[in-house]
């Protein structure tokens, strides 16, 4: 990541285990990012929370009111089935009493005492029906209950949704913050310190050059006519100046597939041989860390089993 140096906590030669912080960069800005992406993320959980208990309330009054309404609506059709039964028993004595009266069986007093009985029993079915209507018109009022429950339902998958977004946003500004903390990769010495505080670096810039001392390896140049005889796997013997009398054991991991002029930084017997190819040793060991980069060093690769090993000379 671009961004301005804040500190270099180490310099050349200094030891860093794998983990430890070696250079900050100015995270101030993704900290807030990282900040309102939390305060966003906590407002919508918020919210998702009091909108889950909305909806389990709102469900349970709909069903109460259901319920009831659905208890209101048998009621009131009993009601109105009885008030029918009573309005055609009613019915039935006043055309019976109008009958008599008609034959002269009875006096007209007892016909309009039926008659009253008959407009009463009337009037309470009318009264019966409108109350069930009223009873029906509150369930289906009640069942609109789930119509809002579906409505909060979908509210609740939009902010869902909205916590999900600001969560993989909190998620890239936590990662852009940890970039801005450069961590040791593993084990080793720094090499080189290339920048300091206050310096404006760009992204992918070098800022250390940490040397693993566990992981080296010597460049060996073999001339053209003896590279046929190497191949990977080879052991090898690596010799220092500073212990001649101490080989450090290696392997041929590299081999060249080009041609190259001898560099001038190599030393050579044979000045006639002009081509070489680079060959790498990668060392199998460092006790006490003596080795390490930049030494010149002289290398006996064993090509041939059975061969005693001998020291490099020239």
């Amino acid at each position: 990541m671009a961004g301005r140096i804040t500190a270099v906590d180490v310099r050349e030669g200094h030891a860093v285990k794998a983990g430890q912080i070696l250079v900050r960069i100015d995270d101030a800005q993704i900290r807030t990012r990282v900040e309102q992406a939390r305060a966003a993320a906590a407002t919508l959980e918020s919210q998702i929370a009091s909108a889950r208990l909305a909806i389990a309330l709102l469900r349970r009054e709909t069903l109460l009111a259901v319920e009831a309404a659905r208890a209101a609506v048998d009621r009131a059709e009993a009601s109105v089935a009885a008030a029918q039964a009573a309005e055609r028993m009613a019915r039935r004595d006043a055309e019976r009493a109008n009958d008599l009266v008609a034959k002269g069986f009875t006096s007209g007093q007892q016909s309009e005492r039926a008659q009253l009985a008959l407009d009463a029993a009337t009037s309470d079915l009318g009264a019966a029906r409108a109350a069930a209507l009223q009873a029906r018109k509150q369930l289906a009022l009640a069942d609109l209950g789930g119509e809002r429950v579906r409505v909060k339902e979908a509210d609740l998958l939009t902010l869902q949704a909205q916590l999900r977004q600001t969560q993989a946003l909190l998620a890239e500004a936590q990662s852009v913050l940890a970039d801005l903390t450069l961590l040791a990769p593993a084990p080793g010495v720094v090499a080189s310190r290339m920048r300091e505080p206050g310096e404006v670096v760009a992204a992918g810039a070098p800022v250390l050059e940490l040397i693993d001392l566990d992981q080296l390896y010597l460049k060996v140049y073999v001339p053209e006519a003896q590279i046929g005889k190497l191949r990977l796997g080879l052991a090898a013997k690596v010799y220092t100046d500073a212990f001649p009398d101490q080989p450090y054991d290696a392997t041929v991991r590299y081999i060249a597939t080009r041609a190259e002029f001898t560099p001038k930084e190599v030393q050579t017997p044979d000045e006639r041989v002009k081509l070489v190819y680079a060959v790498k040793l990668y060392v199998s060991a460092n006790p006490d860390h003596r080795l390490s980069p930049g030494v010149p060093a002289d290398a006996v690769i064993r090509w041939q089993e059975g061969v005693a090993w001998a020291k490099p000379r020239w």
